[in-house]
C-alpha cells in the first residue's frame, strides 16, 4: 500500500524524477476504519531466529475432516458444498481464533466484526508524502467501534450462526468444530429461507452457497458460487497451517442450477463499460479523481496513452494496511494517491480506479509508476493471520492473467512484483520504500493459480536456482509485527534467510542501501535486507552440504537448501556478469535516458546510481531488456507531457530482493550453468 519512499517533485534544476503521493501507511502504523480493524496475534520467543518454527501435527490430523463430514451430516449440506464454500474462504484454516481482515473467524469465515474491533490494538497514524517535500497528517480516520446492528450483515455472520446453533460465540470464534457447525447451519438456513428443498446433491444449493458470500450484487454473488463449484468439480486436498489434512474428492460432472441466483433478489447492475477487467470477476468502477487543487497543483494520477505512449511491463502487488472503506475513500481524493484496483478479502470483489492507459501513483518509483499497474490487495503485512482469502486470491490471479495476456507480461517475478521488491530510485530513497505483501504472501500458491507455477527447469548445473519453500513448513521466525523486537506468532512464510557463511549462526547478509553503517540485517517483518522471496531466480554462487549459496547484493549470500526438503529448485536462463576487464558495475533503480537524450523544456533527470556494485565474477538473473525512458509529466494538461526515450540500453537483473538495473554497456549476457 501507499508508501513513504517517493521521487522527489520536479524542481527547476530538473533533479527530479516525478510526481508520488504516497502515504506511509506502513505495517502496524497504520490506522484503518472501524469495520476492518483486527487484532494482531501475540508471538511466542524462538529459540533461534532462522530454525523453521512448526508446532507439530495435532494429536488428531483428522479431527477437522470428520468436524466436516458431522457438521454436513446434521444440517443436511452436502459435505462438498460445506467443504467448497470453506476452501474459498480460508483453504480450511483455523488460524488459531485470530480473525481475518474482514472479522471473519475460522474455516468457515464467520464474521464478527465487533468483537474483533473490540480486541484490536490502536495503531498509531503515519504521515503522507504528497511530493517528497511535505508531510502531513495522514488521511485516516480514527477507529472507532460500531455497534453490531450497524454494521452490515456480511460482516456479523457468527451471530446469526450462534442462534442457529445455540452455541456460544466464543466457541465459534475459537473452535474449529463448532465453527464448521455454524457455517453448515447457515448453507441449511440459506436453503430454507430462500423456498429451495433440502438435498443430498450439491448442484442444487448454488443460491445458498452465493448468498453465503454475503455480496450486495448479483454478479459478485455468483462469482463467489462459480469458484466454490469449481473446487468442487476439480477437487482438493490440503494440510492446514496446524496440521489438519483435509480432502474434498473431485466431482467433475457436478452442475449447478444457477438459476437459482434470481431467488437472492440482488441487483444486476450493468458493468460500467469504463471497466477494464475479464469477464469472470466482479468488478466496479470508482474513478480516481483527476482534479486541479491548491496553487497549481493537482492528482492523483497522470493521464497518458498507454501503451501506445509507453509499454506497461510490470504489475505490482499491494496490500492495503487498511479496509475496504477507508482504502477506496483514500483513492476518491484527490489530493491522495491512486492505483488502478483495489481488491476486496471477503469475497475478492474488485474496484478499478485509473484507466490502463493512465499512470497511477503507487510504487514509489516513478519509473516503474509509468510502466506499471498497480493492485492493492485488502490486508494487512504484519498480522499473518488476518489472512487473504482464497475468493480475493483467485480473483486477482484472474484479473492478472488479463492483464498479462493484454498487455503480453510475462508470468514471472521480474515482471510481477511485490510493492517490496520495487527498487529505490535513489541511495536516499532506499530506506523508506516500501515492504508489501510482506513475507506471508503465498506467492506459490499465487502464481499456481496464475497458471505459471515454479517448477525445476534444469538440473544441479544450470547455474540458477528458483526460490521455492514449502509455505505452511516454512516458518523462519519474523519480529515486530505487533512490538519492536518481540516475534511474531508462528506462520508459513514464502520467504527465507540469507547468511553470510553456511550456518544457521552466521550473520545475516548485509544491506549497504538500508543501513550504510554496515551494520548487519535483521529478523524484522520489515527488513528485507536478507530476504529471497519464492519465485525469485538467483545464481548460484556455491554449495557446500545442506547450504546453497546465491549472488545477491554483490555478495554470497548463504540459505539452507536440504536435498530431503529443499528451499529452492534448479533452473536456467540468462544472466549478466561484468564485461572483460571489468572490475565493478554501477546498479541503478530506474532506467533512465542519457542527457543528451532530452529535448529543450524537459529538464535532464540525473542518471544516479545506488551505492550497491555488480563486482566482476558475479552473475545475476536478466529479467527484461529495455531503453532508457522517462515520463515528464508535471502538469496538468496532458499537452505538456513528453516521453524521453534514449540510446542507451538497460537490462534489469534480480539483484537483491528487489530488483535493480544495469546498463548493457557495461555487461555480458550469457547462458548460466555450465
Amino acid at each position: 500500500m501507499p508508501g513513504s519512499a517517493q521521487d522527489s517533485a520536479h524542481d527547476p534544476n530538473g533533479n527530479a524524477s516525478g510526481p508520488s503521493r504516497r502515504a506511509t501507511l506502513r505495517t502496524a502504523g497504520a490506522a484503518a476504519s472501524a469495520a476492518l480493524l483486527l487484532p494482531l496475534v501475540s508471538a511466542t520467543p524462538a529459540a533461534h531466529a532462522d530454525q523453521p518454527r512448526a508446532d507439530g501435527p495435532p494429536a488428531d490430523d483428522g479431527a477437522l475432516q470428520r468436524a466436516f463430514a458431522a457438521a454436513a451430516a446434521d444440517y443436511g449440506v452436502p459435505l462438498s458444498v460445506l467443504l467448497g464454500v470453506a476452501y474459498l474462504q480460508s483453504r480450511w484454516d483455523g488460524h488459531r481464533g485470530a480473525p481475518s481482515v474482514t472479522g471473519g473467524y475460522g474455516p468457515m469465515h464467520l464474521t464478527d466484526a465487533h468483537t474483533a474491533l473490540l480486541t484490536a490494538p490502536h495503531h498509531s497514524q503515519g504521515t503522507e508524502d504528497a511530493r517528497g517535500d511535505l508531510a502531513r497528517p495522514l488521511k485516516v480516520p480514527e477507529p472507532s467501534v460500531p455497534e453490531p446492528r450497524q454494521l452490515p450483515a456480511r460482516l456479523r455472520t457468527l451471530s446469526r450462526a450462534a442462534e442457529l446453533t445455540g452455541l456460544p460465540a466464543a466457541a465459534l470464534r475459537g473452535d474449529e468444530g463448532a465453527n464448521v457447525r455454524g457455517g453448515a447451519a447457515l448453507l441449511a438456513a440459506a436453503q430454507k429461507r430462500l423456498g429451495l428443498p433440502p438435498s443430498e446433491d450439491p448442484a442444487d444449493w448454488y443460491a445458498a452457497v452465493a448468498a453465503y458470500s454475503g455480496a450486495d450484487d448479483a454478479t459478485a454473488a455468483a462469482v463467489f458460487a462459480d469458484d466454490v463449484y469449481e473446487v468442487i468439480r476439480g477437487g482438493a486436498a490440503r494440510t492446514t497451517g496446524d496440521g489438519q489434512r483435509v480432502r474434498l474428492d473431485a466431482a467433475p460432472g457436478v452442475t449447478p442450477d444457477t438459476r437459482q441466483l434470481r431467488t437472492l433478489g440482488l441487483p444486476s447492475p450493468a458493468r460500467d463499460p469504463r471497466v477494464e477487467a475479464p469477464e469472470n470477476v466482479s468488478c466496479e468502477w470508482i474513478p480516481a479523481p483527476y482534479e486541479r487543487f491548491g496553487d497549481g497543483d493537482y492528482g492523483n494520477h497522470d493521464l497518458a496513452a498507454r501503451p501506445a505512449s509507453q509499454s506497461i511491463d510490470y504489475i505490482v502487488i499491494h496490500d492495503t494496511e487498511g479496509s475496504w472503506d477507508t482504502t477506496i475513500k483514500l483513492v476518491q481524493d484527490p489530493t491522495y494517491v491512486s492505483w488502478q484496483y483495489t481488491l476486496r478479502s471477503s469475497d475478492g470483489h474488485i474496484a478499478q480506479h485509473v484507466p490502463l492507459k493512465d499512470v497511477a501513483w503507487h510504487a514509489g518509483n516513478w519509473y516503474v509508476n509509468a510502466k506499471s499497474i498497480g493492485l492493492e490487495h485488502e490486508g494487512f503485512l504484519t498480522a499473518p493471520d488476518a489472512w487473504y482469502t482464497e475468493a480475493m486470491y483467485r480473483s486477482s490471479a484472474r484479473l492478472v492473467r488479463y492483464l498479462a495476456k493484454r498487455f503480453d507480461i510475462p508470468l514471472d517475478r521480474q515482471h510481477i512484483l511485490g510493492h517490496d521488491n520495487v527498487p529505490g530510485t535513489t541511495t536516499a530513497g532506499i530506506k523508506g520504500m516500501h515492504t508489501d505483501p510482506g513475507p506471508y504472501w503465498d506467492w506459490a500458491h499465487y502464481f499456481t493459480l496464475l497458471g505459471a507455477p515454479f517448477r525445476r527447469t534444469a538440473g544441479a548445473s544450470g547455474g540458477l536456482v528458483t526460490i521455492r519453500p514449502d509455505y505452511r513448513a516454512n516458518r523462519p521466525v519474523y519480529t515486530g509485527c505487533e512490538t519492536a523486537g518481540q516475534a511474531c506468532a508462528p506462520h508459513g512464510s514464502a520467504a527465507v534467510r540469507l547468511h553470510t557463511a553456511p550456518s544457521a549462526d552466521a550473520p545475516l547478509v548485509k544491506d549497504i542501501g538500508l543501513r550504510p553503517d554496515g551494520s548487519d540485517s535483521t529478523t524484522g517483518v520489515n527488513d528485507t535486507g536478507a530476504r529471497a522471496t519464492t519465485g525469485q531466480q538467483f545464481a548460484v554462487a556455491g554449495r557446500r552440504g545442506d547450504w546453497t549459496a546465491i549472488w545477491y547484493l554483490g555478495g554470497r549470500a548463504w540459505f539452507r537448501n536440504p536435498k530431503r526438503r529443499p528451499t529452492a529448485v534448479s533452473a536456467k536462463g540468462l544472466v549478466v556478469t561484468p564485461k572483460d576487464g571489468v572490475a565493478e558495475v554501477p546498479v541503478y533503480g530506474r532506467a533512465y535516458p542519457e542527457k543528451e537524450a532530452y529535448p529543450q523544456g524537459v529538464p535532464v533527470q540525473a542518471v544516479s546510481p545506488l551505492p550497491y556494485k555488480l563486482l566482476a565474477g558475479q552473475s545475476y538473473p536478466l529479467g527484461l531488456r529495455t531503453r532508457g525512458e522517462y515520463l515528464w509529466a508535471t502538469t496538468f494538461d496532458q499537452a505538456g507531457h513528453q516521453v524521453v526515450r534514449g540510446q542507451d540500453v538497460y537490462y534489469q537483473i534480480q539483484f537483491g530482493h528487489r530488483v535493480a538495473f544495469v546498463r548493457a554497456a557495461d555487461v555480458t549476457v550469457r547462458r548460466s550453468g555450465k
